[in-house]
C-alpha cells in the first residue's frame, strides 16, 4: 500500500557529521551512515549505489543494512569509476569504454540480486552531449538502446528502472524526459524494463510531474519515485513540498491511483546546506503521509471527480486546498 514504505539517500546521512560523532575524523563509513538513518522514525529501507556502496561481498552489505532494521530496496548504477566514462556511458564512442560500462552494470545486477534487492536504477547521466555537431545522433541513439537492452537481457528477473534527467553532468541527456524514455523503453521491448520518476528532475524538464506519471503507468511501468523539490531550474533536492505543494499532491494521487506500491525514495540533499539528517527525512516521511491523507479524503467524495470532468479548477483548487487541512468540501 502506498505510503507504507519509505527509502532515502544514503549519502545525506553524512551531513552535519560532526554533530552526530563529535569524535569523527575524516568522513563517516557505510556502516556509520546506515546506523544513522536507521534512527529515522518510519524508515523502511535503502538504496545504494553501486559500485559506491557495495564491496565484494554484497551480502555482507546486506546483512549490514538488515541488521539494523531495514531493508535494500535496489541499487543505482554510477560511471564514474573510469574517467573515460565522461564522454559517455552506453554512448562511449569506445567499443571497448561502452563494454566495460555493460559489464560494470550486469556486475551490478548480480550484486542486487545476491543482495536479495528487486531492482537495479540506471541513471545515464553521462549519455549525452554537450555541443551541436557533437555526435551522430541517430548513432548515440542506437547504441543507446543496444546497451539497454544488453542489460535488461542479463537477468530477466531482475527490474531495470530507468530515472531520466534533462541534463547534468552533460549539457543534454540523451534521456531528458518521460515521453523519450518511454519511447527507448518501447524500443527495446524488455518486460522487465521501467521508469523511475524524480520530482525536482521532471520539473526542470518543463513536464507536470503527475501528467508524466500518468503516461508512464499507461505506458509502461512505474517502478521507482524519487521526492523532493526545487525551484525548476535543476536538481535542487530540497525537503518534499518546500516549494510546489500542489504538484507533490497530485503526483501521489496519480500513482496512488495508477496502484503503484512502491517504495516513495527521498532524493534530497540535507549535505547542502548542513542540515540534519535524520530530522529532514523523517519530516519528508510526516510530510508524505499528510499529503496521502489528503489524497484519500479527496477520494472520499466525487467532488474533485465531478469538477475534474467539466475541468473545472476553481472547485478543483478548493478541494485540493481543504484537504490539506483535513477538511471536505461538501457544499
Amino acid at each position: 500500500m502506498l505510503g507504507h514504505r519509505f527509502a532515502t539517500r544514503i549519502n545525506s546521512f553524512a551531513s552535519d557529521a560532526g554533530s552526530y560523532w563529535p569524535q569523527l575524523t575524516g568522513k563517516p563509513s557505510l556502516a556509520q551512515m546506515i546506523a544513522r538513518a536507521a534512527t529515522v522514525e518510519g524508515l523502511t529501507e535503502l538504496d545504494l549505489n553501486y559500485p559506491d556502496h557495495v564491496t565484494d561481498d554484497p551480502k555482507a552489505v546486506a546483512k549490514m543494512v538488515a541488521d539494523t532494521g531495514l531493508s535494500v530496496s535496489g541499487l543505482a548504477m554510477r560511471y564514474y569509476t573510469n574517467p573515460a566514462f565522461k564522454l559517455g556511458a552506453f554512448t562511449n564512442p569506445d567499443r571497448a569504454v561502452r563494454q566495460e560500462a555493460l559489464d560494470l552494470t550486469k556486475r551490478g545486477i548480480d550484486a542486487a540480486r545476491e543482495m536479495g534487492a528487486p531492482m537495479m536504477t540506471l541513471w545515464l547521466g553521462q549519455d549525452g552531449f554537450d555541443y551541436g555537431f557533437q555526435c551522430d545522433y541517430a548513432a548515440l541513439w542506437a547504441d543507446e538502446i543496444a546497451g539497454i537492452a544488453e542489460v535488461a537481457a542479463h537477468d530477466r528477473d531482475c527490474l531495470i528502472s530507468i530515472e531520466y534527467k534533462p541534463n547534468e553532468p552533460r549539457a543534454y541527456s540523451l534521456l531528458p524526459d518521460a515521453a523519450t524514455t518511454l519511447m527507448a523503453i518501447d524500443e527495446v521491448g524488455a518486460d522487465n524494463l521501467g521508469v523511475t520518476i524524480d520530482f525536482a528532475h521532471s520539473l526542470y524538464a518543463n513536464e507536470q510531474p503527475a501528467l508524466s506519471a500518468s503516461h508512464i503507468l499507461r505506458r509502461s511501468k512505474l517502478l521507482g519515485m524519487h521526492l523532493n523539490d526545487g525551484y525548476a531550474k535543476r536538481d535542487d533536492g530540497l525537503m518534499v513540498g518546500s516549494v510546489h505543494v500542489q504538484a507533490t499532491l497530485e503526483l501521489l494521487q496519480a500513482v496512488k491511483r495508477g496502484g503503484y506500491d512502491g517504495a516513495i525514495y527521498f532524493d534530497t540533499f540535507p549535505d547542502a546546506s548542513g542540515l540534519d539528517p535524520v530530522a529532514e527525512c523523517a519530516l519528508n516521511i510526516r510530510t508524505v503521509r499528510r499529503m496521502l491523507e489528503a489524497v484519500d479524503l479527496m477520494a472520499s467524495n466525487n467532488r474533485l471527480s465531478a469538477a475534474q470532468a467539466v475541468q473545472n479548477p476553481v472547485v478543483a483548487q478548493e478541494v485540493a486546498q481543504l484537504a490539506l487541512r483535513g477538511e471536505l468540501l461538501t457544499d
